[in-house]
């Protein structure tokens, strides 16, 4: 029994996102109205390669809003106090209710996720029919879309706990593999679009539109092996995090801000980024948690950078909170996918878990000064100590981008969060969506 769900998001919706994307601010076409499928995976043009190129960039955007909202809710962050009563009910488990594995919170960051990787293979089974480029150009191409399907795939292990790996033929899909094996994949995937990138004479016969100062293969290699160093890490591989890092635009000394982002714009067949909530608007916000900002260190100003005191309290479900989001200035404002504070957090937990304290500190020491103008950590020096200090960091640098409910999964610390309403559950991990179970 095939997976319905599957049918039409591999073959109507990935190509859909497809289209859409090429008109929009990422990469003008000649021809707006896309061939079909069939005449792009024969003897594709290079405007029709860098189509699904640009469509790949904008499809690893689809369902962030809903992907982050919904970890974020579950991890107490956050609240969305919107016109969906499942954001304030189902994710939080209220009256013992589970998840359900085929709603929206549960199917729409999932299929948006293996949309992104289909296109990402569309494009590969298209250079293996084409002679509009090099076989040095296409590697170039190789090593883009193998970088962004390891990087969408540990977006599916933080929200779901396992994934799909080999989705190559949508008639005869791989199974699901468990977080240990799957990520071992991830790393296979990203050491392959290394070797391509190397292959490639350092020739992208396509544009970027989110990968300013990454966007030709030697430097677009900075962001693949970024992306290793966090699945090494998560891999528990902690000499390789590091080996990884050296060779990524992590700096301990550098622009903690400076990364690759997700780029947005108001555009004919763009979309905005729906993370971004109006001041003071009521009906659509995003909630801070108050424990995010009453658990601060005094004078953090982080707080004061991502999160706006409202006017007038919002409650909803017996639910209420202080502040809102003030994480992006406006609707066309970038998100991150990995900036170098990521990877110093990053670098500082492979030092605390090889017990190099003395650097892990330094590191941490860095977060605090450099995001969050606080002085140097005073407290005690152990391990333990040092792991309670770096997901504090965690939990403030990386506020609202879909980490916490992972870390405190992976640390087995999900239950610490704090319950709100009697009856409220804590969830770690989204179900499988109920289509994709059919063969399971």
């Amino acid at each position: 029994m095939k997976f319905t769900i599957n049918k039409f998001i591999f073959n109507v919706l990935c190509f859909a996102s497809i289209l859409l994307a090429a008109s929009c601010t990422f990469d003008e076409q000649e021809n707006p109205n896309a061939p079909a499928l069939e005449e792009i995976l024969d003897n594709a043009s290079v405007s029709e390669l860098n189509n699904l190129v640009s469509g790949i960039e904008a499809t690893m955007r689809t369902g962030l809003g809903i992907q982050t909202t919904g970890s974020g809710t579950m991890a107490r962050e956050l609240y969305l106090f919107d016109a969906d009563p499942r954001n304030t009910s189902d994710l939080l488990g209220e009256d013992g209710e589970d998840l359900d594995n085929n709603s929206f919170y549960t199917t729409q960051p999932f299929n948006a996720r293996y949309v992104c990787i289909k296109n990402a293979n569309i494009l590969m089974e298209a250079l293996m029919n084409t002679e509009s480029v090099t076989e040095q150009e296409k590697e170039g191409y190789r090593g883009f879309a193998k970088t962004i399907i390891a990087y969408e795939l540990i977006e599916v292990l933080k929200s779901y706990g396992q994934a799909r790996v080999d989705v190559t033929d949508q008639n005869d899909l791989g199974p699901f593999l468990d977080f240990d094996q799957a990520i071992i994949e991830v790393v296979r995937i990203l050491d392959e679009g290394l070797v391509h990138l190397e292959n490639s004479g350092n020739i992208f016969r396509f544009p970027l539109a989110g990968f300013a100062n990454f966007d030709t293969p030697d430097t677009f290699v900075q962001f693949n092996r970024a992306t290793r160093a966090i699945a090494s890490l998560y891999a528990g591989n902690y000499s390789d995090v590091i080996t990884d890092l050296e060779n990524s635009f992590f700096d301990l000394n550098g622009n903690i801000f400076l990364g690759v982002q997700h780029v947005f714009s108001l555009g004919p067949g763009d979309i905005t980024n729906d993370l971004f909530k109006t001041p003071e608007q009521s009906g659509d916000q995003i909630i801070v948690h108050n424990s995010w900002i009453n658990e601060a260190d005094a004078g953090d100003i982080r707080v004061s950078r991502k999160a706006r005191r409202r006017v007038v309290s919002e409650a909803k479900d017996n639910l209420n909170g202080t502040h809102e989001t003030a994480l992006y200035e406006e609707n066309t404002s970038p998100i991150d996918i990995i900036r170098n504070e990521e990877l110093i957090l990053v670098y500082a937990e492979a030092k605390i878990r090889t017990n190099e304290l003395a650097d892990a500190l330094e590191a941490l020491n860095i977060i605090r000064d450099k995001s969050g103008g606080l002085p140097a950590y005073d407290g005690v020096q152990t391990s333990e100590a040092l792991t309670a200090e770096l997901l504090k960091q965690r939990r403030y640098s990386l506020w609202c981008e879909n980490h916490r409910m992972f870390d405190l999964r992976r640390y087995d610390l999900s239950d610490t969060l704090p319950i709100d309403r009697e009856g409220d559950q804590i969830f770690n991990v989204l179900p499988i969506p109920f289509s994709e179970n059919v063969n399971q």
